[in-house]
């Protein structure tokens, strides 16, 4: 099933992609290990898991403006997610997508977006082919 929304672009992109998708907030200062690209936040749902070139779904970013920076070196690592989706980008994580030129759309309702499903973003679009339940 394919599904197609329509946000608003914080920094452009053409990008397809896996999703990694979580309904809780990413602070990137404290809360991704900038040497590994994984969530380090202690009981976030995504602790442990890797955003490395994933399109990283989530409904807005959380903490110190040092978090745009961390966003920077995880670009420069290769260690960046491919893409960011958000339902509200707040000015951390806009700052961040455009030092590190990481394509972001907000303004999307992200709890239509499952781990798994495959997202090509197209400017403000974002096509979401869902994910198929295992038999």
């Amino acid at each position: 099933m394919k599904l197609l929304l329509e946000g608003r672009v914080i920094w452009e992109g053409h990008v397809e992609g896996e999703a990694l998708a979580t309904r809780q907030p990413i602070s990137f200062y404290g809360g991704v290990d900038p040497e590994t690209g994984r969530i380090i936040e202690k009981g976030h749902e995504l602790e442990g898991v890797s955003i490395s070139d994933k399109i990283l779904v989530f409904p807005y970013g959380k903490g110190s403006t040092v978090g745009s920076y961390i966003l920077l070196r995880l670009k420069k690592r290769g260690l960046a997610p491919r893409a960011i989706i958000n339902q509200k980008c707040e000015p951390i994580i806009a700052v961040g997508v455009i030092i590190a030129e990481i394509p972001c759309v907000d303004l999307i309702d992200v709890g239509r977006i499952s781990t798994g499903d495959i997202l090509r973003i197209d400017g403000p679009r974002v096509e979401i082919w869902k994910r198929m339940p295992k038999p």
